[in-house]
């Protein structure tokens, strides 16, 4: 209806003749109630903000309420089980009971559609090995040649990176409780080590991003000695330098002055109340052979720790580059995460976390790949993130190159992250995602600890159910042939059929590029070690 047509004001004239007739034979509360709708339909009728109350005042509240509670209503009412937008209910189920310590059985067969293409699963054996301890570990930054390496055994399965600012204080607090309970590591995400990641003293993995918070001098560049002082502590076990994230690889990010609280400021070391930055790139290098250098140069000033790097496949060439730098200099990395472009974040633009970065599986097969073609992937162990949930999800992942998993979102549910999908609020309704006191108060730190802990202990406990099916005793032993995946209605493939695995030393060898997957054929020749930009 039209502001002030014949209708409209036909409508609301007989609107408020029903609230006074009601009000002349209502009780004493009827009248203020009347009064108070005619102050704010007056009110909506004079704003010029929002055109919707406008033309619809008072009603158009109702809107904008069931418009809040949306992600609410589709959660608990519309979701179907096994649509995963971006978690389905069934995979929260399985991490909220796993957590709780109930049944995480499920009757009655599967729901998912076993022709749909894209399906996969494990073969099993007809003679299933012993199942074994389900604490499976990898060693990572073993060095012979070194004697000051402080080699570091961990847990197949961990806390990937999520930042004290991002997560609340009794978040960050529960989760490295689980950790020290479970003993696994706790990915500290780029905010640096809070107070609140030391109390209970779970190993922790430091990340450095470009912003060095925890190791940087005023104007932002990074500080050797402000580096030793959180590196040498024991609880750091491994030193990770991110170089870029899957939500939203290259974009950087500013956290609001006004939500850098005493706290941020000081476990980041910028100013109280003043925006910070974390540029899209770093300072302290800006070539493959200076990023080697300088990873080189954190793992001598952390007394010999594990050290590594983080990122997100974009360009092939970039990645070539740094593998090329490995082998003109010797100098390689302990660990590699890969974090797939299906990871998420507390806010990222909508085109990032649609449109930029590669799907974990494809590049976690181009760096497993390029590894072994360079004859490099014996000395460098390969972490992956991204939408990892079950054992599944974590043997599909170690099948396809991996040597350990990291979760974020899975722990967040751990927490009772109900996916709400409002981090970028600071109006989280489970105190996961806030700063704010009142709202954190609801995460008893306790009670979700234990949940941590249960969530990563009854996981590897499927895991290794999952592998003795397969007639297999620790997950490294998982391969791409252990994996069908089907791609139509009536035909199914080996994984590592369907994906190219190079051999040891293939990249090396120039006559045999003609013959490789496009991939290397075309990029690796442009590579260079001494810029990230191809020849």
């Amino acid at each position: 209806m039209k502001l002030f047509s014949p209708r409209y004001l036909v409508f609301n004239a007989a609107i408020v003749t029903l609230a006074a007739s009601l009000a002349l034979a209502a009780p004493w509360w009827i009248p203020l109630l009347a009064a108070a709708l005619v102050v704010v339909g007056v009110t909506d009728l004079l704003q010029t903000r929002r055109a919707l109350r406008r033309n619809y005042p008072i009603l158009a509240h109702f809107r904008f309420f069931f418009e809040s509670i949306r992600p609410e209503i589709r959660q608990y009412f519309l979701e179907d089980d096994t649509v995963a937008e971006p978690f389905s209910r069934n995979q929260r189920s399985i991490v909220y009971q796993r957590a709780k310590m109930d049944t995480d059985k499920r009757p009655f067969g599967t729901q998912l559609d076993v022709y749909a293409p894209g399906y996969e699963w494990i073969n099993h054996s007809i003679s299933p090995a012993p199942e074994q301890h389900h604490d499976f570990r990898i060693e990572i930054g073993k060095h012979p040649d070194c004697p000051r390496a402080q080699p570091y055994s961990a847990s197949v399965f961990n806390i990937s990176a999520m930042s004290f600012g991002a997560l609340s204080a009794n978040a960050i607090l529960a989760l490295n409780g689980g950790a020290k309970a479970g003993g696994f590591m706790h990915d500290t995400g780029e905010g640096s080590i809070s107070p609140y990641h030391r109390q209970h003293g779970g190993d922790l993995v430091w990340e450095i991003g470009s912003g060095y918070f925890g190791c940087r001098n005023p104007d932002g560049s990074f500080s050797e000695e402000n580096f030793i002082a959180n590196a040498t502590t024991p609880q750091v076990k491994m030193i990770e330098l991110k170089m870029s994230q899957g939500a939203k690889p290259g974009h950087g990010g500013v956290l609001p002055g006004a939500k850098v609280t005493i706290e941020i400021a000081t476990t980041r070391g910028v100013p109280m109340g003043q925006d910070c930055i974390s540029p899209s790139k770093h300072s302290a290098f800006s070539t493959p052979l200076e990023m080697l250098a300088f990873i080189d140069r954190l793992r001598t000033l952390s007394g010999g720790k594990p050290t590594g790097f983080k990122l997100a496949i974009g360009h092939p060439w970039e990645f070539f580059g740094i593998v090329k730098a490995m082998l003109a200099t010797g100098i390689t990395p302990d660990f590699i995460v890969v974090d797939g472009g299906e990871g998420g974040t507390g806010a990222a633009p909508l085109e990032f976390t649609d449109h930029v970065g590669t799907p974990l599986q494809e590049a976690l097969l181009l760096v497993h790949n390029t590894l072994v073609g360079a004859n490099l992937r014996d000395k460098i162990k390969i972490g992956a993130s991204g939408k990892i949930i079950t054992a599944f999800d974590i043997a599909r992942i170690l099948a396809l190159g991996a040597d350990w998993c990291n979760s974020a979102r899975g722990f967040m549910f751990a927490l009772g992250c109900i996916q709400s999908q409002s981090c970028h609020t600071d109006r989280c309704p489970t105190g996961v995602a806030t700063q704010d006191p009142t709202r954190q108060r609801a995460l008893v730190v306790p009670d979700k600890t234990r949940r941590v802990a249960n969530f990563h202990q009854n996981t590897l406990k499927a895991l290794a159910q999952l592998i003795a099916a397969a007639g297999l005793t620790h997950p490294s032993q998982l391969k791409a042939h252990h994996l069908v995946r089907r791609i139509s209605t009536n035909q199914v493939k080996l994984v590592s059929a369907l994906l190219p695995y190079l051999e040891p030393g293939e990249l090396l060898d120039p006559s045999q590029l003609s013959r490789l997957p496009p991939v290397f054929g075309l990029y690796w020749p442009m590579a260079q070690a001494e810029s990230f930009n191809p020849l």
